[in-house]
Protein backbone atom coordinates (compact mmCIF):
# COMPACT_ATOMS: atom_id res chain seq x y z
CA UNK A 1 0.00 0.00 0.00
CA UNK A 2 1.21 3.52 -0.84
CA UNK A 3 0.07 6.90 0.42
CA UNK A 4 -0.51 10.04 -1.63
CA UNK A 5 -0.31 13.32 0.30
CA UNK A 6 -1.72 16.44 -1.32
CA UNK A 7 -0.50 18.99 -2.00
CA UNK A 8 2.92 17.59 -2.72
CA UNK A 9 2.64 14.25 -4.46
CA UNK A 10 0.62 15.73 -7.32
CA UNK A 11 -0.60 13.56 -10.19
CA UNK A 12 2.59 11.74 -11.18
CA UNK A 13 1.60 8.43 -9.58
CA UNK A 14 -1.87 8.61 -11.10
CA UNK A 15 -0.46 9.21 -14.57
CA UNK A 16 2.15 6.49 -14.05
CA UNK A 17 -0.58 4.05 -13.03
CA UNK A 18 -2.53 4.76 -16.23
CA UNK A 19 0.60 4.50 -18.38
CA UNK A 20 1.42 1.02 -17.10
CA UNK A 21 -2.09 -0.27 -17.80
CA UNK A 22 -2.14 -3.21 -20.21
CA UNK A 23 -5.75 -4.34 -20.10
CA UNK A 24 -8.05 -1.82 -18.44
CA UNK A 25 -8.45 1.48 -16.63
CA UNK A 26 -11.71 2.07 -14.78
CA UNK A 27 -12.07 5.54 -13.33
CA UNK A 28 -14.83 7.19 -11.27
CA UNK A 29 -15.12 10.97 -11.77
CA UNK A 30 -16.95 13.61 -9.76
CA UNK A 31 -14.88 16.62 -10.90
CA UNK A 32 -12.18 16.71 -13.56
CA UNK A 33 -9.90 19.38 -15.05
CA UNK A 34 -6.47 17.74 -15.34
CA UNK A 35 -5.27 17.55 -18.97
CA UNK A 36 -2.34 15.34 -17.94
CA UNK A 37 -4.69 12.62 -16.76
CA UNK A 38 -6.86 12.99 -19.84
CA UNK A 39 -3.81 12.65 -22.08
CA UNK A 40 -2.74 9.49 -20.24
CA UNK A 41 -6.23 8.00 -20.64
CA UNK A 42 -6.30 8.79 -24.37
CA UNK A 43 -2.82 7.29 -24.82
CA UNK A 44 -4.05 4.14 -23.07
CA UNK A 45 -6.98 3.89 -25.51
CA UNK A 46 -4.57 4.22 -28.43
CA UNK A 47 -2.50 1.35 -26.97
CA UNK A 48 -5.59 -0.86 -27.03
CA UNK A 49 -6.37 -0.54 -23.31
CA UNK A 50 -10.07 -0.58 -22.40
CA UNK A 51 -10.74 2.73 -20.62
CA UNK A 52 -14.08 3.03 -18.89
CA UNK A 53 -15.12 6.28 -17.13
CA UNK A 54 -18.03 6.39 -14.72
CA UNK A 55 -19.06 10.06 -14.49
CA UNK A 56 -21.32 11.52 -11.81
CA UNK A 57 -24.78 12.60 -13.00
CA UNK A 58 -24.36 15.94 -11.19
CA UNK A 59 -22.21 17.99 -8.84
CA UNK A 60 -22.56 21.36 -7.17
CA UNK A 61 -21.51 23.14 -10.34
CA UNK A 62 -24.40 21.54 -12.21
CA UNK A 63 -24.47 19.11 -15.10
CA UNK A 64 -23.19 21.17 -18.02
CA UNK A 65 -19.47 20.52 -17.45
CA UNK A 66 -20.04 16.85 -16.74
CA UNK A 67 -22.03 16.36 -19.95
CA UNK A 68 -19.31 18.14 -21.95
CA UNK A 69 -16.73 15.86 -20.35
CA UNK A 70 -18.77 12.81 -21.35
CA UNK A 71 -18.97 13.92 -24.99
CA UNK A 72 -15.28 14.83 -25.03
CA UNK A 73 -14.26 11.44 -23.64
CA UNK A 74 -16.50 9.60 -26.09
CA UNK A 75 -14.88 11.48 -28.98
CA UNK A 76 -11.49 10.27 -27.73
CA UNK A 77 -12.55 6.62 -27.68
CA UNK A 78 -13.16 6.36 -23.94
CA UNK A 79 -16.20 4.30 -22.91
CA UNK A 80 -18.48 6.40 -20.73
CA UNK A 81 -21.19 5.52 -18.23
CA UNK A 82 -23.24 7.91 -16.11
CA UNK A 83 -24.17 7.26 -12.50
CA UNK A 84 -27.84 6.81 -11.63
CA UNK A 85 -29.78 9.68 -10.10
CA UNK A 86 -31.18 7.74 -7.14
CA UNK A 87 -28.62 9.21 -4.71
CA UNK A 88 -28.20 12.89 -3.83
CA UNK A 89 -24.59 12.82 -5.08
CA UNK A 90 -22.13 10.32 -6.48
CA UNK A 91 -19.09 11.68 -4.65
CA UNK A 92 -16.73 8.69 -4.54
CA UNK A 93 -13.32 8.88 -6.24
CA UNK A 94 -11.39 5.81 -7.34
CA UNK A 95 -9.47 4.20 -10.19
CA UNK A 96 -8.76 0.53 -10.91
CA UNK A 97 -5.90 -0.50 -13.20
CA UNK A 98 -5.89 -3.96 -14.81
CA UNK A 99 -8.22 -5.10 -12.00
CA UNK A 100 -5.04 -5.49 -9.96
CA UNK A 101 -4.33 -2.06 -8.51
CA UNK A 102 -6.80 0.18 -6.72
CA UNK A 103 -6.55 3.93 -6.19
CA UNK A 104 -8.87 5.20 -3.44
CA UNK A 105 -8.86 8.99 -3.34
CA UNK A 106 -10.23 11.66 -1.03
CA UNK A 107 -9.49 14.26 -3.72
CA UNK A 108 -10.97 14.96 -7.15
CA UNK A 109 -8.98 15.05 -10.37
CA UNK A 110 -8.68 18.86 -10.19
CA UNK A 111 -6.03 21.53 -9.69
CA UNK A 112 -7.85 22.83 -6.61
CA UNK A 113 -7.91 19.51 -4.80
CA UNK A 114 -4.48 18.26 -5.84
CA UNK A 115 -2.40 21.45 -5.77
CA UNK A 116 -4.10 23.62 -3.15
CA UNK A 117 -5.87 21.32 -0.67
CA UNK A 118 -4.89 18.95 2.10
CA UNK A 119 -6.01 15.54 0.97
CA UNK A 120 -4.86 11.94 0.76
CA UNK A 121 -5.08 8.92 -1.49
CA UNK A 122 -4.19 5.25 -1.20
CA UNK A 123 -2.79 2.86 -3.78
CA UNK A 124 -3.21 -0.82 -2.97
CA UNK A 125 -2.84 -4.19 -4.65
CA UNK A 126 -4.75 -5.95 -1.88
CA UNK A 127 -6.71 -8.48 -3.93
CA UNK A 128 -9.80 -8.42 -1.68
CA UNK A 129 -10.09 -4.63 -1.82
CA UNK A 130 -9.44 -4.58 -5.58
CA UNK A 131 -12.08 -7.26 -6.13
CA UNK A 132 -14.64 -5.38 -4.03
CA UNK A 133 -13.91 -2.11 -5.87
CA UNK A 134 -14.40 -3.89 -9.19
CA UNK A 135 -17.72 -5.29 -7.98
CA UNK A 136 -18.88 -1.78 -7.02
CA UNK A 137 -17.74 -0.32 -10.35
CA UNK A 138 -19.61 -3.00 -12.31
CA UNK A 139 -22.78 -2.50 -10.28
CA UNK A 140 -22.78 1.28 -10.59
CA UNK A 141 -21.94 1.37 -14.31
CA UNK A 142 -24.76 -1.08 -14.99
CA UNK A 143 -27.04 0.62 -12.41
CA UNK A 144 -27.46 -2.61 -10.54
CA UNK A 145 -27.64 -3.27 -6.79
CA UNK A 146 -24.30 -3.47 -5.01
CA UNK A 147 -24.09 -5.70 -1.95
CA UNK A 148 -21.02 -4.99 0.24
CA UNK A 149 -18.84 -8.03 0.77
CA UNK A 150 -15.88 -6.59 2.68
CA UNK A 151 -16.10 -4.50 5.85
CA UNK A 152 -12.79 -2.81 5.08
CA UNK A 153 -14.17 -1.43 1.82
CA UNK A 154 -16.45 1.34 3.08
CA UNK A 155 -19.33 2.41 0.83
CA UNK A 156 -22.08 4.93 1.55
CA UNK A 157 -24.98 4.59 2.00
CA UNK A 158 -24.60 0.82 2.47
CA UNK A 159 -22.02 -0.15 5.11
CA UNK A 160 -20.28 3.16 5.88
CA UNK A 161 -22.26 4.06 8.99
CA UNK A 162 -21.80 0.59 10.49
CA UNK A 163 -18.08 0.26 9.75
CA UNK A 164 -17.06 3.80 10.72
CA UNK A 165 -19.11 3.60 13.93
CA UNK A 166 -17.30 0.36 14.82
CA UNK A 167 -13.95 2.04 14.15
CA UNK A 168 -14.81 4.89 16.52
CA UNK A 169 -16.27 2.61 19.21
CA UNK A 170 -13.06 0.58 19.29
CA UNK A 171 -10.87 3.55 20.22
CA UNK A 172 -9.16 3.14 23.61
CA UNK A 173 -6.64 5.99 23.70
CA UNK A 174 -6.88 8.41 20.80
CA UNK A 175 -8.90 9.54 17.78
CA UNK A 176 -7.38 12.03 15.37
CA UNK A 177 -9.76 13.23 12.68
CA UNK A 178 -9.66 15.31 9.52
CA UNK A 179 -13.21 16.27 8.57
CA UNK A 180 -14.65 19.44 6.97
CA UNK A 181 -17.91 19.00 8.88
CA UNK A 182 -18.70 16.56 11.69
CA UNK A 183 -22.42 16.88 12.35
CA UNK A 184 -24.10 13.44 12.37
CA UNK A 185 -25.85 13.03 15.73
CA UNK A 186 -25.03 9.36 16.15
CA UNK A 187 -21.36 9.89 15.35
CA UNK A 188 -21.19 12.89 17.70
CA UNK A 189 -22.72 10.77 20.46
CA UNK A 190 -20.15 8.01 19.86
CA UNK A 191 -17.30 10.53 19.95
CA UNK A 192 -18.69 12.04 23.16
CA UNK A 193 -18.86 8.58 24.74
CA UNK A 194 -15.27 7.86 23.76
CA UNK A 195 -14.15 11.20 25.18
CA UNK A 196 -15.96 10.44 28.46
CA UNK A 197 -14.12 7.09 28.53
CA UNK A 198 -10.79 8.94 28.46
CA UNK A 199 -10.05 8.84 24.73
CA UNK A 200 -8.10 11.88 23.52
CA UNK A 201 -9.97 13.38 20.55
CA UNK A 202 -8.61 16.08 18.25
CA UNK A 203 -10.26 17.25 15.06
CA UNK A 204 -8.96 19.38 12.20
CA UNK A 205 -11.99 20.82 10.45
CA UNK A 206 -15.36 21.76 11.87
CA UNK A 207 -17.71 20.19 14.42
CA UNK A 208 -21.27 20.99 15.41
CA UNK A 209 -21.27 22.19 19.04
CA UNK A 210 -18.44 22.87 21.49
CA UNK A 211 -17.55 19.31 22.37
CA UNK A 212 -13.98 18.53 21.33
CA UNK A 213 -10.63 20.23 20.68
CA UNK A 214 -11.00 21.50 17.11
CA UNK A 215 -8.65 23.47 14.90
CA UNK A 216 -9.18 25.18 11.58
CA UNK A 217 -6.69 24.39 8.83
CA UNK A 218 -5.51 27.82 7.70
CA UNK A 219 -2.48 27.27 5.51
CA UNK A 220 -4.49 25.46 2.84
CA UNK A 221 -7.98 24.26 1.96
CA UNK A 222 -9.20 21.11 3.72
CA UNK A 223 -10.56 18.41 1.44
CA UNK A 224 -10.06 15.03 3.06
CA UNK A 225 -11.76 12.67 5.46
CA UNK A 226 -9.46 10.69 7.73
CA UNK A 227 -9.84 8.92 11.09
CA UNK A 228 -6.77 7.65 12.93
CA UNK A 229 -7.54 5.26 15.80
CA UNK A 230 -5.00 4.57 18.54
CA UNK A 231 -2.17 5.09 16.01
CA UNK A 232 -2.80 1.58 14.71
CA UNK A 233 -5.79 1.70 12.38
CA UNK A 234 -7.09 4.31 9.92
CA UNK A 235 -9.89 5.27 7.61
CA UNK A 236 -9.28 7.29 4.44
CA UNK A 237 -12.12 8.11 2.08
CA UNK A 238 -14.61 10.63 0.74
CA UNK A 239 -17.31 10.49 3.43
CA UNK A 240 -17.53 13.02 6.26
CA UNK A 241 -19.26 12.22 9.52
CA UNK A 242 -22.40 13.90 8.19
CA UNK A 243 -25.80 12.27 7.85
CA UNK A 244 -25.99 13.17 4.15
CA UNK A 245 -22.64 11.58 3.29
CA UNK A 246 -23.28 8.48 5.36
CA UNK A 247 -26.87 7.83 4.28
CA UNK A 248 -27.74 9.60 1.03
CA UNK A 249 -24.64 9.79 -1.22
CA UNK A 250 -22.25 7.39 -2.87
CA UNK A 251 -19.00 7.73 -0.95
CA UNK A 252 -16.04 5.36 -0.97
CA UNK A 253 -13.25 4.72 1.52
CA UNK A 254 -11.12 2.02 3.13
CA UNK A 255 -10.19 1.00 6.67
CA UNK A 256 -6.70 -0.45 7.01
CA UNK A 257 -3.70 -1.23 9.18
CA UNK A 258 -0.33 -0.26 7.72
CA UNK A 259 2.28 1.02 10.16
CA UNK A 260 4.28 2.98 7.63
CA UNK A 261 1.30 4.80 6.11
CA UNK A 262 -0.29 5.49 9.48
CA UNK A 263 2.99 6.99 10.67
CA UNK A 264 2.99 9.34 7.66
CA UNK A 265 -0.64 10.30 8.31
CA UNK A 266 0.15 10.96 11.99
CA UNK A 267 3.14 13.10 11.12
CA UNK A 268 1.10 15.16 8.66
CA UNK A 269 -1.74 15.54 11.17
CA UNK A 270 0.59 16.80 13.92
CA UNK A 271 2.19 19.28 11.50
CA UNK A 272 -1.22 20.55 10.41
CA UNK A 273 -2.45 20.73 14.01
CA UNK A 274 0.56 22.80 15.04
CA UNK A 275 0.13 25.12 12.07
CA UNK A 276 -3.63 25.52 12.50
CA UNK A 277 -5.57 27.96 14.63
CA UNK A 278 -8.23 27.11 17.22
CA UNK A 279 -11.78 27.16 15.92
CA UNK A 280 -14.06 29.99 17.09
CA UNK A 281 -15.54 27.77 19.78
CA UNK A 282 -12.07 26.74 20.97
CA UNK A 283 -10.97 30.38 21.05
CA UNK A 284 -14.00 31.24 23.18
CA UNK A 285 -13.16 28.40 25.57
CA UNK A 286 -9.55 29.56 25.84
CA UNK A 287 -10.60 33.16 26.46
CA UNK A 288 -13.06 32.28 29.23
CA UNK A 289 -10.55 31.38 31.99
CA UNK A 290 -8.42 34.38 31.00
CA UNK A 291 -11.37 36.72 31.40
CA UNK A 292 -12.37 35.16 34.71
CA UNK A 293 -8.84 35.42 36.08
CA UNK A 294 -8.53 39.03 34.94
CA UNK A 295 -11.79 39.95 36.68
CA UNK A 296 -10.65 38.31 39.92
CA UNK A 297 -7.34 40.19 39.84
CA UNK A 298 -9.06 43.48 39.03
CA UNK A 299 -11.47 42.98 41.91
CA UNK A 300 -8.64 42.24 44.33
CA UNK A 301 -6.70 45.28 43.14
CA UNK A 302 -9.71 47.57 43.48
CA UNK A 303 -10.21 46.48 47.08
CA UNK A 304 -6.65 47.41 47.97
CA UNK A 305 -6.45 50.56 45.87
CA UNK A 306 -6.41 53.61 48.14
CA UNK A 307 -7.86 55.95 45.54
CA UNK A 308 -10.00 58.21 47.76
CA UNK A 309 -7.23 60.49 49.13
CA UNK A 310 -5.77 60.92 45.63
CA UNK A 311 -9.16 61.79 44.10
CA UNK A 312 -9.84 64.37 46.87
CA UNK A 313 -6.51 66.00 46.16
CA UNK A 314 -7.25 66.13 42.42
CA UNK A 315 -10.68 67.70 43.02
CA UNK A 316 -9.19 70.39 45.32
CA UNK A 317 -6.53 71.17 42.72
CA UNK A 318 -9.13 71.40 39.95
CA UNK A 319 -11.33 73.81 41.87
CA UNK A 320 -8.35 75.92 42.89
CA UNK A 321 -7.02 76.25 39.30
CA UNK A 322 -10.45 76.89 37.80
CA UNK A 323 -11.56 79.33 40.52
CA UNK A 324 -14.36 76.94 41.49
CA UNK A 325 -16.19 77.67 38.22
CA UNK A 326 -16.68 73.98 37.44
CA UNK A 327 -19.85 72.27 38.59
CA UNK A 328 -19.92 68.95 40.41
CA UNK A 329 -20.87 67.10 37.22
CA UNK A 330 -17.97 68.59 35.28
CA UNK A 331 -15.50 67.88 38.06
CA UNK A 332 -16.74 64.29 38.33
CA UNK A 333 -16.37 63.73 34.57
CA UNK A 334 -12.90 65.32 34.45
CA UNK A 335 -11.65 63.20 37.37
CA UNK A 336 -13.23 60.05 35.90
CA UNK A 337 -11.46 60.52 32.56
CA UNK A 338 -8.15 61.36 34.21
CA UNK A 339 -8.26 58.33 36.49
CA UNK A 340 -9.37 56.10 33.62
CA UNK A 341 -6.48 57.20 31.40
CA UNK A 342 -3.96 56.87 34.22
CA UNK A 343 -5.16 53.38 35.17
CA UNK A 344 -5.18 52.34 31.51
CA UNK A 345 -1.57 53.44 31.04
CA UNK A 346 -0.45 51.85 34.30
CA UNK A 347 -2.23 48.60 33.46
CA UNK A 348 -0.67 48.46 29.99
CA UNK A 349 2.81 48.91 31.44
CA UNK A 350 2.16 46.35 34.18
CA UNK A 351 0.84 43.75 31.72
CA UNK A 352 3.83 44.25 29.41
CA UNK A 353 6.25 43.80 32.31
CA UNK A 354 4.37 40.74 33.62
CA UNK A 355 4.33 39.04 30.21
CA UNK A 356 8.07 39.65 29.79
CA UNK A 357 8.75 38.24 33.26
CA UNK A 358 6.65 35.16 32.52
CA UNK A 359 8.46 34.57 29.23
CA UNK A 360 11.95 34.76 30.73
CA UNK A 361 13.33 31.47 32.07
CA UNK A 362 14.27 31.32 35.73
CA UNK A 363 17.92 31.41 36.67
CA UNK A 364 17.71 27.72 37.47
CA UNK A 365 16.23 26.88 34.09
CA UNK A 366 18.81 29.07 32.36
CA UNK A 367 21.60 27.14 34.00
Amino acid sequence: MKLLIQPGDGIDRLVKGIKKAKKSVEIVIFRFDRPEIEEALVDAVERGVFVHALIAFTNRGGEEHLRKLEMHFLAKGITVARTAGDLVRYHGKMMIVNRKELYILAFNFTHLDIDHSRSFGLITRNSKLVQEAGKLFDADTKRQVYNPGNGKFVVSPLNARKEIAALIKGAKKELLIYDPKVSDRTMLRLLTERQAAGVDIRIIGEVSGDRFPVRELVRMRLHTRVILRDRQQAFVGSQSLRQLELDARREIGVIFRDGKIIASLLRTFEEDWAASKPSKSEARKAALPVAKTAKKVAKAVSKNLAAAPVVKKVVRELRKKTNAQLGDKQVKQAVKEAVKETVKLATKQAVKAAVQDAAEPSEKEAR
